[in-house]
């Protein structure tokens, strides 16, 4: 059991891990260690997760999300096996605890009068400015 938050509790069967060799440099402990690790996790099946939480780490997950609902997390960190599989898992449950949180409602505000005022005087220096740039047309006077 993953406690993420007070109300959300993952089970250890809804993350599936495979480790994979880690690319990169390493000697010959690359080739033949295989440190890394690939983190999966189905976002769109899980019990767990509400429809609200859903949506807002299907936004904040990006591309680490397929187009079934799946959350894949690689961590190739560390050199050892055990500290990625806990990098992989932190980062997962930092991601849902985000989502978790439901964003603040956005008050409506209106601009002061001395707002609307500094934005109407810096419009009119930036026409004068325009209108010094006009090209000058000579005039005869004869």
């Amino acid at each position: 059991m993953i406690c993420v938050t007070d109300t959300i509790i993952l089970s250890d069967d809804e993350i599936e891990e495979r480790f994979i060799r880690a690319p990169g440099p390493g000697g010959q402990n690359v080739n033949k260690v295989e440190t890394a690790v690939q983190l999966r996790f189905n976002a769109a099946q899980s019990p767990a997760l509400s429809e609200a939480v859903f949506r807002r780490l299907k936004v904040l997950a990006g591309r680490r999300m397929t187009q079934d609902g799946v959350i894949v997390i690689s961590a190739r960190r560390f050199r050892n096996r055990e500290r990625n599989r806990a990098d992989a898992l932190e980062r997962l449950v930092t991601l849902i605890r985000e989502a978790a949180q439901p964003p603040k409602p956005r008050r409506a505000t209106r601009p002061t009068m001395a707002a609307k005022q500094r934005r109407l005087e810096g419009k009119q220096k930036r026409a004068d400015v325009k209108k010094t740039r006009a090209r000058v047309r000579v005039r005869d006077t004869d």
